[in-house]
């Protein structure tokens, strides 16, 4: 227990940059947290926390070792927890991450069912466009729409999105209807552009390589189907992010016999944490949300 009490001190003390917060926080005289890290450097044979009068930050070996050492730990909490509490109820506070509208469409109602039924249960819901890291970030369940690569992390498959065109009536009266990928060349197209790239292929090489500019371009999917709503142009999104408008008729699929592949919905949590009351149980409502779904 010495060495985990160890390793937790250094956690404390590089998520808070502070011996002295990291000895508040774990009830340690700072001059007791320094010597825990001193020792540990020195059998690691490495310097982990560079020091300055006014600072306390990572080394470069401090960085990766802080990250092993959350995945270790969160291991050995889950191990720890399955065995005490393996049939409690949830309680206490569940991180979740998901894409921003796709939480407020899908993840938000599984959160509100999971709330209505455990009363000593707390949810952190992170809606965000970004891809988060859990062990760093202390995010216990990321739900992501993308095909993903292997990783150290567990990740169940629970269901899967269309990828889709579509344009207003008003835009599709007066430009007309195209029936190829192809004919979009001659289109006003609405593009969205993110950290990865404006495009992100989906079919329309030929569209890119055409040269013509696209009639805007846009940084956030809201804005882009707004515009698309207008009459703007074509845009692309997934299927459940236009699935209202497409009810209401402010928007129709076109190209709907040239499918794009569809992308999976993934739930990806950090090894040993499946077993905790709070991650199990959230999986269970995810699977009956979106199993085998294709929003």
């Amino acid at each position: 227990m010495d060495r985990l009490r160890t390793l937790r001190t250094f956690i404390c003390v590089a998520e808070h940059a502070s011996f002295a917060e990291a000895g508040r926080r774990l009830n340690m005289s700072p001059t007791t947290v320094t010597r825990t890290i001193a020792a540990l450097e020195k059998s690691l044979g490495v310097q982990l926390l560079m020091r300055t009068t006014r600072s306390v930050r990572l080394t470069e070996e401090g960085a990766l070792f802080l990250e092993r050492c959350r995945a270790g730990l969160a291991e050995i909490d889950g191990a720890i927890d399955s065995m005490r509490s393996g049939h409690l109820t949830p309680r206490g506070t569940l991180t979740v991450t998901a894409p921003v509208m796709f939480g407020q469409l899908h993840v938000l109602p599984m959160v509100t069912e999971l709330l209505r039924r455990y009363p000593e249960l707390q949810i952190r819901l992170l809606l965000l466009d970004r891809v988060v890291r859990l062990a760093e970030e202390g995010v216990d369940v990321a739900i992501r729409i993308a095909e993903l690569p292997d990783s150290s992390l567990h990740m169940l498959r629970v269901g899967q999105v269309r990828r889709v065109l579509s344009a207003s009536p008003a835009y599709l009266a007066a430009r007309g209807r195209p029936t190829s990928l192809s004919d979009l060349r001659n289109h006003d197209m609405i593009w969205v552009e993110d950290e990865i790239g404006p495009h992100r292929g989906w079919g329309l090489d030929e569209v890119r390589r055409s040269g013509r500019p696209a009639r805007l371009a846009v940084n956030h999917m809201d804005a882009a189907i707004a515009a698309a709503v207008a009459g703007l142009g074509v845009v692309r999104t997934l299927s459940y992010q236009i699935a209202d408008d497409v009810a209401a008729g402010r928007l129709e699929h076109i190209l709907t016999n040239d499918v794009l592949p569809a992308l999976p919905i993934s739930l990806l949590f950090q090894s040993g944490r499946g077993d905790h009351p709070n991650v199990r149980t959230f999986i269970e409502v995810a699977k009956h949300h979106l199993r085998d779904a294709l929003l």
